[in-house]
């Protein structure tokens, strides 16, 4: 019981500026409302989605404070502290443990290339810092390191670690992590664009980036998953990659292109912060193309 509020969907939850670009209550608030009305699981707040690398500590923990006024209660809050320092890190684990979140988690350190040793006693000193759950971060192909069995296992010794978000491609290591923790450990599949594949291989649900996107097509595609229905599950997992492939081909980055499909749904979440690339006017028809795929793609699979 203790670990099925992490089981099902639960979107990255995406950073929420104002028109002058800095972090913004109302329009979190609007993020917050929308993802509640939507149903999931709960959300996974300050990670890649949510632009965390180039915020500061100070934004960190607003986004973190903002989000547990409005969820907190309602649905499971996951907070990632990972951060270039240690020191940082844990001090955001202490804020998110202060107001009340359902667990941690946490990239692996950046920029430096460190030993399995390194790691290891950087993670740990964020999960010995509170007393809440942990969820290790495993994405190669933006911080450089993969996750092995053996640390993932080292790590498994502290029963505050109850799982895994992994983003590496290969659905086989979803299937390594969960043979090695069973079923007293929660593999979370990272890649959207695998969730069917990753649920099938063990994954207990997912955190994604695109969901917030279409928050209908994942849960549906996780009902197909849970009732048998794998065809119907295939069907609408290459639907949902269509959309992600359009979402990734405008010329701003995916995170702006998401954001203003929700600003053009009603709910204003600002733009992206820079280096990443807002929307362009070359960008605004496809936009809407893109917002009828996931209309029609509703229409078609959740009856």
């Amino acid at each position: 019981m203790r670990l099925e509020k992490f089981h099902g969907i639960i979107p990255a939850f995406y950073a929420c500026y104002d028109d002058q670009g800095n972090i913004s209550e109302a329009r979190t608030k609007n993020l917050c409302d929308y993802l509640y009305e939507k149903k999931v699981q709960g959300v996974y707040v300050g990670g890649s989605s949510g632009e965390c690398i180039y915020q500061n500590l100070e934004e960190r923990k607003a986004v973190f404070s903002y989000v547990a006024k409005y969820l907190k209660g309602k649905m499971t809050l996951i907070a990632h502290v990972g951060a270039p320092s240690t020191r940082d890190s844990v001090e955001l684990a202490k804020h998110a443990a202060e107001l009340g979140y359902d667990a941690l988690s946490a990239i692996p350190p950046i920029y430096f290339k460190l030993p399995d040793s390194a790691v290891y006693k950087y993670w740990s000193e964020i999960i010995e810092a509170t007393p809440l759950d942990f969820i290790i971060y495993n994405i190669p192909q933006t911080t450089g390191y993969t996750l092995t069995t053996a640390l993932f296992e080292k790590l498994l010794v502290n029963k505050k670690v109850i799982g895994v978000k992994n983003s590496s491609m290969p659905t086989m290591d979803i299937e390594r992590f969960k043979r090695a923790g069973g079923d007293d450990v929660i593999v979370f599949n990272g890649p959207d664009e695998q969730y069917v594949a990753g649920r099938i291989m063990g994954a207990d649900g997912g955190i994604g980036g695109t969901y917030s996107a279409m928050p209908e097509l994942f849960l549906q595609a996780n009902e197909f998953v849970k009732q048998g229905k794998f065809e119907e599950a295939k069907q609408i997992q290459s639907t949902i990659n269509d959309i992600i492939i359009a979402l990734c081909s405008q010329k701003g980055s995916m995170y702006a292109v998401i954001k203003e499909v929700l600003n053009r749904r009603g709910v204003n979440v600002g733009s992206v912060r820079a280096p990443l690339e807002g929307i362009t006017n070359e960008d605004s028809g496809p936009i809407d193309g893109i917002i009828q795929m996931i209309d029609q793609a509703i229409v078609r699979f959740c009856k």
